[in-house]
């Protein structure tokens, strides 16, 4: 269970950050997961749950966090890693499904973190002590290339690209149902949802702007194979904004998606993850500014996958 942490704002700190007071309050924990927690809604001012750390604090108040720490520094594994481009500066790494991107909650090995220390042991300390080198992430179940810092100037650098929307990212995704319009914009919000915390929701507690464009590669028989570009980074973005135009990504239970399909021979379960690979990715480099553009082709499953549903069993 986690524990509940209580502090009442003194008439010293009226007028403070709320992250910044939590930090000093809870020195054990790093500043990027005091974000994370109240990020995921688990921390109230008064009655309220928080919506992002830069709110104003007054005497008075009382401040719950509700959380269990777990200390999580990533250590080196040896474990599957493939480089697609790697210089002085940075990485280019084609994550593979089921693999989570940095240590957290629950989650101490077997990431792409862990990974990449076994295979050099200097990268950016930027991100924080639980995501070195990590400057944008992929969901567990989603495939895909990421870029990843070896060195801080890199990592700022790049993530000034990421926030000014400089980086070009495309993502294949299988979605159910035929998408009506060849292409098209989803200019939804996307914050934590209220009720199954673990998700996020098109609207939902402290939603932030969330843009992605979308284009139809083809509809086949009750399935749509789209590309969508993310205009921003929001958690679980994609699969959101699909969802909340009435079209799923197979696989994606947790957003509704069918747990079974039907095939020509039966019912059978669902893919076992998301049809979601983050395909392309193209930017300017960090140190040199030259133009740098990578692609990564649809891993054998989704491939399997989408020859059948193409071959008529569906």
């Amino acid at each position: 269970m986690a524990a509940t942490h209580t502090f009442v704002v003194p008439d010293s700190a009226t007028g403070d950050r709320l992250d910044r007071f939590l930090v000093r309050q809870m020195p054990d924990w790093s500043r990027s997961q005091i974000h994370r927690l109240i990020r995921d809604g688990l921390v109230t001012l008064g009655s309220a749950t928080a919506k992002k750390g830069g709110e104003v604090i007054t005497a008075g108040t009382s401040i719950s966090v509700r959380a269990e720490h777990e200390e999580s520094h990533a250590t080196p594994e040896d474990l599957p890693l493939t480089i697609v481009y790697e210089d002085a500066d940075l990485l280019v790494v084609n994550k593979a499904a089921g693999m989570v991107v940095h240590v957290g909650a629950g989650v101490s090995s077997g990431t792409l973190v862990n990974a990449l220390l076994h295979h050099i042991a200097a990268l950016s300390t930027a991100g924080g002590e639980e995501r070195p080198g990590i400057v944008h992430r992929l969901d567990r179940m989603t495939s895909g290339l990421v870029v990843v810092a070896k060195n801080d100037v890199a990592h700022r650098r790049l993530s000034e690209q990421f926030k000014s929307r400089e980086v070009h990212k495309t993502y294949v995704a299988l979605v159910h149902g035929r998408v009506a319009a060849d292409s098209g914009a989803i200019d939804k919000p996307v914050g934590r949802d209220p009720v199954r915390r673990t998700r996020m929701k098109a609207g939902g507690i402290a939603p932030r702007e969330a843009l992605t464009k979308y284009r139809v590669v083809r509809r086949i028989g009750r399935f749509t194979l789209v590309e969508a570009m993310p205009q921003t980074g929001r958690t679980h973005q994609i699969r959101v904004h699909l969802a909340s135009i009435g079209h799923p990504v197979v696989g994606d239970t947790t957003y509704g998606a069918p747990a079974k399909l039907r095939f020509e021979t039966g019912e059978e379960a669902t893919l076992s993850r998301t049809f979601l690979h983050a395909a392309r990715l193209a930017f300017a480099h960090p140190i040199t500014g030259v133009a740098l553009q990578f692609e990564a082709p649809l891993p054998g499953d989704l491939s399997a996958f989408l020859a059948r549903v193409e071959s008529g069993e569906r």
